[in-house]
């Protein structure tokens, strides 16, 4: 008798967590799809001065959308009575595993972009002797763009062809699957041992794939965050002249590759921990609901995060170029120069943006000649 209590209670429990799941995965795609597509539209926005990174940018900005769409509908079919609801929830879950994986994939995409962006600025200064590889870094990056639409979709067809052939799909609705990224197969009796077998296999099949996909993407993303750091070092102290408004540029990238693999973490962290405990530790069944419950409130939210984290930059971008403006009114080039050669051993970017400026049309002139030339302070 106990025993039969203490279930009923955790299943009261368990519905308790559930439907706050479902408002909050709710709350936070509506919010996703709203950032996702503000983005989208400021890229595609004629008449607006853009960088390169506005490609990749667009092509992770449209993953976070599907995959926002995908997670909505999914937050609205639950608690409901449509018909095939348990077809249609697996195979929503099926195509929210490849969007996911390709905005894994698009952001270590973006942010090799913008580590890019650093490395050709810092070649452009003259101060790397390495020559500019620009066609091969195009045809790199069309080439990463297709591949990471094309493997996602190449690694989630077992799952659409043996989980729908062996039926995976029964009782999926009834045990809240539809509102989790993953969740155990049940037990159904109507399914014979053989296909039990393949959707538990399936089951582990697609774990796998997340955790791998997620830890080789945040690896990657670690290199780059390295490597952009290093050149941002040399950028401040080297004593070649930059202008203000190239020195606020090379700070915003710099920001942006630091605050993207943030946004990422914080998005995917949570259901990565989840998925982990879900495997070594089975039983512990107050962490998988406060986990379950923190998942919703952050996988959900990347096309918010990553339209926040550029919003903000290009706020502080155009903060930077109407300061540097400023200076440029107020200083003579000769004593910007010797500013920006005192203060190149400062750690913040913030104190450099203060002492340079553009230089006259003059310097211009013999910098766009001789892209090598440096003008060193008397």
């Amino acid at each position: 008798m106990a025993f039969l209590l203490g279930a009923s209670i955790l299943e009261d429990s368990w519905d308790l967590v559930f439907s706050a799941i479902q408002w909050i995965q709710f709350v936070m795609a509506t919010l996703s799809v709203i950032g996702s597509s503000s983005l989208i539209a400021y890229a595609v926005f004629p008449n607006i001065q853009k960088s390169p990174e506005i490609r990749p940018l667009f092509y992770l900005s449209f993953s976070d959308l599907l995959l926002g769409i995908c997670w909505l509908i999914e937050a609205l079919l639950y608690g409901t009575s449509a018909a095939n609801k348990d077809i249609v929830c697996y195979n929503l879950q099926a195509v929210g595993q490849i969007f996911y994986i390709s905005s894994f994939l698009y952001t270590v995409n973006y942010i090799w972009y913008l580590y890019k962006e650093l490395r050709m600025r810092h070649n452009q200064s003259g101060q790397s002797t390495f020559p500019l590889v620009i066609d091969y870094t195009c045809h790199v990056g069309q080439i990463a763009i297709i591949l990471s639409s094309l493997i996602p979709l190449l690694l989630m067809i077992p799952v659409f062809c043996l989980g729908n052939v062996s039926e995976c799909f029964h009782n999926f609705s009834q045990s809240h699957r539809c509102i989790l990224m993953y969740s155990p197969p049940s037990a159904v009796a109507e399914l014979p041992s053989a296909n039990t077998s393949v959707c538990s296999t399936l089951y582990f099949y697609g774990v796998t794939i997340f955790l791998t996909t997620f830890l080789l993407s945040l690896l990657t993303i670690v290199v780059l965050l390295i490597q952009a750091q290093t050149l941002y070092k040399k950028f401040v102290k080297s004593t070649g002249f930059l202008g203000s408004e190239q020195w606020a540029v090379i700070h915003i990238v710099e920001q942006r590759v630091r605050f993207y693999p943030v946004a990422f973490s914080c998005c995917w962290g949570p259901a990565v921990i989840l998925m982990i405990i879900k495997l070594t530790k089975p039983q512990d069944v107050k962490l998988h609901m406060a986990l379950c419950v923190l998942q919703a409130l952050t996988a959900s939210s990347q096309g918010l995060l990553n339209c926040g984290v550029y919003s903000w930059t290009q706020y502080k971008f155009y903060q930077l170029k109407q300061q540097a403006r400023r200076d440029a009114d107020t200083q003579t080039p000769l004593l910007c120069s010797q500013k920006r050669f005192y203060s190149r051993g400062l750690d913040t970017m913030e104190s450099t943006l203060g002492f340079a400026t553009s230089p006259p049309p003059f310097f211009e002139t013999v910098i766009l000649e001789h892209p090598g030339t440096r003008i060193i302070p008397h």
